[in-house]
């Protein structure tokens, strides 16, 4: 399956994930569920950012790990849930 999740998310124009890709991770396959949560990372890592203070007062923009992290979580669960 391995050579197949490659070939498949690469090559796709739009970039949307394989129908086969989101059936073997909805069926609970390991590397499938890594290709789904490593395709909508960079979208998940956005939507953590947040301003932060460090503590010297100086605020910057940084990831929210725990909000990341829940993120993730609630894709895998989503995708396990999902009804096809």
């Amino acid at each position: 399956m391995n050579g197949m999740i490659n070939s498949n998310t690469e090559n796709n124009e739009r970039g949307l994930l394989p129908h086969l890709i989101i059936l073997a991770a909805n069926k609970g396959e390991a590397e499938a569920m890594k290709v789904v949560v490593l395709h909508y990372e960079s979208y998940m890592t956005s939507l953590s950012m947040c301003k932060i203070r460090d503590e010297h007062g100086n605020t910057y923009w940084g990831i929210n790990e725990d909000t990341r992290d829940r993120l993730r979580t609630k894709l895998m669960q989503s995708v396990l849930a999902f009804k096809i």
